[in-house]
């Protein structure tokens, strides 16, 4: 079965690598991240030109610049866009830096269901493509440091996103209400939310967006550990009542072009992919006992039939043209 792993970055660039996709028969959706002050074009240029070596095994998600306040800036990301998709870009990703870090020049944090972007999104939904949005994060980032949540290391490592006990900065219930504005807002616009759409603390409340939303699914992305943290029966009743909107994904991360390693390098990265792929895999599939981020839980056991729409089918719904 063809997997997709539907939100990924990996400049995949050398033969060994691609032989690995071959053998484990695993196609990815690279996607753009627009950091502030960083020039993500370097990036789309990297997946724009895989994409076209390799169609059959990489496709790319653009993004836009983060917002300069001019006049003209929804005129100016529109026609970026344009020239994206005209590119071979499938959809548009929005990143976390929009509700929790860029402010607007009266000082207010802009948020995702600001006016501004009012216009990006009518285009997004007139062109029929879909938004990938990472919006907020994990519920842990307001709350204290817990060496037995599945976040602590990236908090402990990144301070900078941990948010508690800084009350100058949203809150999560405010950045998931502003998404969920955009939501309600733009009805006929397709949007994937990353990471379980920043509600992977509880699949009940994943479920509660996707009655609401018919335009909302989410991918797994860098979350099968809050999944397996959960009540098993919960998260597997879950996955099999809303099959058709959950996207698999990983969120693996090597942007260094593999063709520039060393051989000893590039071989632990090849292995590093394999083993995040093949742990990935056996939650979703096996009913055994495994580790998952250094726990010991059961696989979900998913049947063939959700398992098919999980690595692919959901991809290709949700993201047209991506097959």
């Amino acid at each position: 079965m063809l997997k997709v792993d539907a939100h990924i970055h990996v400049n995949g660039d050398h033969t060994e690598f691609l032989a690995l996709l071959e053998r484990l028969d695993i196609k990815l959706f690279n996607v753009c991240v627009a950091h502030s002050g960083e020039d993500w074009r370097q990036w789309a240029v990297a997946c724009q030109a895989l994409t076209e070596e390799h169609p059959g095994r990489c496709a790319w998600c653009t993004t836009f610049d983060v917002p300069d306040f001019t006049p003209d800036y929804a005129e100016r990301v529109i026609a970026g866009l344009e020239q994206d998709f005209a590119a071979g870009a499938i959809a548009c990703k929005v990143w976390k830096n929009v509700g929790m870090e860029i402010r607007k020049p009266s000082g207010e944090f802009l948020m995702v269901d600001d006016p501004l972007f009012d216009p990006i999104y009518e285009y997004l939904a007139r062109s029929e493509r879909t938004v990938l949005m990472h919006i907020g994060e994990p519920l842990a980032c307001w709350q204290p440091l817990d060496e037995n949540d599945p976040h602590y290391g990236y908090y402990s490592n990144h301070p900078e996103w941990h948010m508690y006990n800084k009350p100058e900065y949203p809150s999560h219930q405010q950045i998931m209400d502003a998404r969920d504005r955009v939501l309600a807002r733009h009805p006929k616009m397709r949007v994937v939310g990353a990471h379980l759409g920043s509600l992977e603390y509880d699949v009940a409340e994943i479920a509660k967006r996707l009655d609401r939303y018919p335009n909302f699914a989410v991918d797994t992305s860098a979350r099968s550990r809050d999944l397996a943290v959960q009540d098993r029966a919960a998260v597997r009743q879950f996955m099999e009542a809303y099959q058709d909107r959950v996207l698999f994904g990983t969120d693996m991360v090597m942007r260094d072009a593999l063709s520039s390693l060393t051989e000893e390098d590039r071989a632990a990265r090849l292995a590093w992919a394999e083993g995040v792929w093949r742990r990935e895999f056996a939650y979703y599939e096996t009913e055994g006992v495994l580790r998952v981020a250094n726990r010991e839980v059961q696989g979900l056991g998913l049947g063939d039939g959700v398992l098919e729409k999980l690595y692919h089918a959901n991809a290709a719904k949700w993201y047209p043209g991506l097959m």
